[in-house]
């Protein structure tokens, strides 16, 4: 493509919501930490897969007798959650954290996909995350 000429509409989108197809057999459920492992289609967060952070899912997604793509999932992308870490201390705060599964963070894990950063403790098991800087 060449550079612009003549003005154009970009068609913006607010976002925040976005839809992203649902790799085939497989849930995601509302409030998962959503995934994609290098498919191009969204999965549950799990630690033994490589891939990026999309956002935290807005409603579940029962793709489990369908193939890929053949539903979406609604993801939220900026916001603060709160979700399960172990032995959660005062120090983890402003802390990065990675995804141990769709709704686990710790602060190091085998294939570091990081879902964002610890701004808040709720107990000693539970953080709240700030996921706006690692969402993609």
């Amino acid at each position: 493509m060449t550079a612009l000429t003549e003005n154009y509409e970009a068609k913006r989108q607010d976002g925040q919501i976005i839809s992203v197809p649902v790799i085939g057999s497989d849930i995601i459920f509302k409030g998962a930490l959503v995934c994609d492992a290098g498919t191009g289609y969204a999965s549950p967060c799990i630690e033994s897969e490589n891939g990026v952070f999309l956002g935290v899912a807005v409603e579940k997604a029962d793709n489990s007798s369908g193939s890929d793509g053949d539903i979406s999932v609604r993801v939220n992308k900026i916001g603060v959650y709160q979700y399960a870490k172990s032995t959660a201390v005062q120090t983890d705060v402003a802390v990065e954290v990675f995804a141990r599964d769709d709704q686990t963070v710790a602060t190091s894990t085998t294939n570091s996909i990081s879902v964002g950063y610890i701004v808040a403790l709720v107990d000693s098991s539970t953080v709240k995350l700030r996921i706006d800087q690692a969402a993609r």
